[in-house]
């Protein structure tokens, strides 16, 4: 039986149904020009969708593929990772980051995070580097980025190639760059619950490099180029028509999807600011997107039992670290192995957040875990980790 916060409560942590509600019209409208172009995979919805996000993102080149998992696959396999190297990247993440590398035959080694921010420890790449290291795959986690300097210098210094896992990430920036164009390859998920969301699975690559995009648009297709003829091993990985209309439509609001989560992070701040909770640590020169509003707590399971009690959801991203999995056993990491990491897993949550949720429902989401907190004294617990905003 499954524990109480896995539940379907009415306070959500993510919802999309307003937000549907609110763009009806033009979603329709896409979707209907879509069926009557004759054209359903691979047309000028998925062409239009690749240049204008990639614009956005400050990218050359942008390549629609079915998924987030595949945006990451293909990124690496376009950039020749493989079986006999290794490829360094964390274990506070979704486990498509990992699955990916392990599909490429490429063998994973982890990094510890940051205490704060959760992010990728750069300061532990130097150690991790071997001479089969191939490439970094930094992973901006909850709406923010990692700070991509000291893994530049690494990648330099030991002549790596860098993948951005950029799923969480949409419109987020470090120093004034946008996540995705801070690389040699950059992979974004469209999956509903994102930032920039559809209505079902879809992803994307993003490259500076010309012939990189190009054998991309192979991989994504078999490895074909003309007819049915296929100049390498390739796969069936293609962002189909639909999504990319509908997506195409979103893409002017992702900004103010954006300003509107930072606005319900902001509210968060100031209302629990006087709680014990640990709430989310800004990274330096980051502009945090809010994909998620990542709170801390020693006892989290208590405290989530108790909002799902009054009715409110929450989730905890991510509650068993990659390397604990009996599926990557075979990596040899044993628990104990990155402590920052599995400290995080036991207490960190995640509060509703997504733009069209309610000052109302936010009210009560605050109200209820300071009575939470209050009615069990556990305001004497752990210091706060807050950064000024």
């Amino acid at each position: 039986m499954p524990p109480a916060w896995c539940k379907r409560v009415p306070i959500q942590v993510w919802d999309y149904r307003d937000e549907y509600e609110a763009e009806r019209e033009a979603i329709l409208e896409a979707t209907e020009r879509v069926f009557r172009s004759g054209r359903l995979i691979l047309g000028d919805q998925v062409r239009q969708f690749e240049e204008q996000f990639a614009a956005y993102c400050g990218v050359r080149f942008g390549v629609g593929v079915n998924s987030g998992t595949d945006a990451i696959f293909l990124a690496l396999k376009a950039i020749d990772v493989g079986p006999g190297d290794e490829v360094i990247t964390v274990s506070n993440t979704a486990v498509p980051t990992v699955a990916s590398i392990v599909s490429t035959g490429a063998v994973t080694r982890f990094v510890d995070i940051d205490r704060r921010t959760y992010l990728m420890d750069t300061t532990q790449l130097e150690a991790a580097v071997t001479p089969r290291t191939k490439c970094i795959l930094v992973v901006h986690l909850f709406g923010q980025c990692v700070p991509m300097g000291e893994v530049h210098d690494v990648a330099r210094r030991h002549g790596l190639r860098v993948v951005e896992d950029c799923a969480q990430a949409h419109g987020a920036e470090h120093r004034g760059v946008k996540a995705g164009a801070m690389s040699d390859v950059s992979a974004f998920s469209f999956y509903p619950t994102k930032i920039l969301g559809g209505y079902g699975d879809g992803g994307m690559v993003l490259t500076n490099d010309e012939k990189v995009a190009a054998r991309l648009r192979r991989l994504r297709m078999y490895g074909m180029e003309r007819g049915y003829y296929s100049e390498e091993h390739g796969y069936n990985s293609r962002l189909d028509e639909l999504h990319a209309a509908i997506l195409l439509t979103k893409l002017p609001r992702l900004d103010s999807y954006i300003e509107r989560r930072q606005a319900i992070a902001d509210r968060y701040d100031e209302d629990l600011a006087d709680t014990s909770l640990t709430l989310p640590a800004i990274g330096d020169g980051n502009l945090h997107a809010y994909y998620l509003y990542v709170g801390r707590h020693p006892d989290r399971d208590r405290i989530i039992d108790e909002l799902a009690k009054r009715d409110i959801a929450v989730n905890v991203s991510y509650p068993w670290p990659i390397h604990t999995m009996r599926a990557y056993e075979s990596l040899g990491y044993r628990e104990g192995d990155l402590p920052e990491t599995e400290a995080a897993a036991k207490e960190i949550f995640s509060l509703p957040m997504y733009p069209s949720l309610s000052d109302d429902a936010q009210a009560h989401v605050c109200t209820a875990l300071h009575d939470i907190l209050s009615a069990s004294q556990m305001s004497k617990s752990p210091a706060r980790a807050h950064s000024e905003r």
